[in-house]
């Protein structure tokens, strides 16, 4: 199979499940709007990258991640999928009952407008209009991805070497490789990853910082 298909089918369960079972009330949800530009700062278990965003090029997408980071979601997160040369992905939450709340909020989608360039950041989907938390940061040009509809909304501006660093020894999940199960990460959250992927690098803290000059 290409691995442009790989792609898409890989990064389909990250919300699939969640938006067979969403709630008919989902689109009643606040929406908190995100500066036009603001950058990220990650403290993780291998050291610090900064993201930052442009909310021009996503602007749902950045609401949303904007939104997460403010409400302390990504905290604690595990890098659970790490693809050599193509994804880093994190998104769901150590808690399962906030992994399992947030899963319902799904946003509706912003058309492509950036390159799914290395460095570049966009939410996992399963197809329309299913975005939640999950994000992925590509290891490569991954312009393939453009066409599937995923829409970058910010990209590493510092600190690439430390995303490419992160444990990558588990790969992707079984049968491409034998790391973790998302259903079970949403059924456990960090107690299953912590007992069966203990080398998995992890979120200390994302916070929102200043951003000098800009908008």
């Amino acid at each position: 199979m290409p691995r442009n298909k790989l792609a898409l089918i890989a990064l389909a369960p990250a919300v699939i499940w969640c938006t067979a079972c969403g709630p008919e009330k989902k689109e009643e949800l606040k929406v908190v709007k995100a500066p036009e530009q603001f950058r990220v700062k990650f403290e993780t278990t291998k050291g610090d990258f900064v993201v930052e965003v442009t909310r021009a090029w996503a602007p749902r997408g950045a609401d949303r991640f904007y939104e997460l980071v403010t409400e302390r979601y990504y905290d604690g997160c595990k890098f659970f999928r790490i693809v050599p040369r193509f994804v880093v992905q994190f998104g769901l939450n150590g808690n399962p009952a906030l992994s399992q709340k947030w899963s319902q909020m799904t946003i509706p989608d912003d058309p492509v407008k950036a390159h799914n360039e290395k460095g570049t950041l966009s939410f996992a989907m399963a197809g329309p209009a299913t975005r939640t938390t999950q994000v992925f940061i590509n290891l490569n040009d991954n312009v393939q991805l453009d066409r599937m509809n995923f829409a970058p909304f910010g990209k590493v501006s510092s600190g690439m070497e430390i995303v490419e660093s992160l444990f990558k020894g588990y790969g992707d999940a079984p049968p491409q490789g034998v790391g973790p199960v998302q259903a079970l990460i949403r059924e456990e959250g960090n107690a299953y990853l912590e007992r069966h992927f203990p080398r998995l690098d992890g979120i200390k803290t994302a916070t929102v910082e200043p951003f000098e000059g800009g908008a």
